[in-house]
């Protein structure tokens, strides 16, 4: 899986995670890349990730309880906020996949 295309998603982590591999890629190729990106740095962007992520997925579990209550009738919202959860849900499982196997890559390296 290429993380490239994910240029266009407004997120650090993405653009961090794409330095990296792109890193990796010019230290097999014997080149260095200047990166300023520390593990602290793609760690933080990585909390804020989820962060964001359980935000969207508290907003959609709110706006079912307003629907449900009878409290709104607007189907609007509850849409656009499960639309985001689901998005963002899918977003972060695909970073975390990414991260793991890039994590089993460097394990099963011989030394």
């Amino acid at each position: 899986m290429d993380i490239t295309s994910l240029y266009n998603v407004n997120s650090n982590m993405i653009r961090t995670a794409a330095r990296i591999q792109e890193a990796e890629a010019a230290a097999a190729a014997g080149t260095t890349i200047n990166s300023n990106n520390s593990f602290s740095n793609i760690l933080n962007s990585a909390i804020d990730n989820i962060n964001l992520t359980n935000s969207y997925l508290s907003d959609m579990e709110n706006e079912e309880l307003k629907f449900a209550l009878g409290e709104t009738d607007n189907t609007h919202d509850l849409l656009i906020a499960m639309n985001k959860a689901s998005t963002a849900l899918q977003y972060t499982v695909a970073v975390r996949d990414k991260f793991m196997e890039s994590y089993k890559e460097l394990m099963n390296m011989q030394i």
